[in-house]
């Protein structure tokens, strides 16, 4: 569920939640690419920038 919080002009400000969490949009996400995110970023970088959401492609995760 998208929920606005605010708008001004063309910008919006919302929060998306699912049963995963709640996040605050706009935000920045990460785009995991066969199931890692490529880089020097580890799982303890992306907790302590206050990442909120990756979005991967679960073709590559053989699930």
């Amino acid at each position: 569920m998208f929920e606005v919080i605010k708008t001004e002009g063309n910008a919006r400000r919302g929060v998306f939640t699912c049963p995963h969490g709640t996040v605050q949009t706009p935000v920045f996400m990460n785009v995991g690419t066969q199931g890692a995110i490529k880089g020097a970023v580890s799982a303890h970088d992306l907790k302590e920038i206050g990442c909120q959401v990756e979005l991967s492609n679960t073709y590559h995760l053989h699930l």
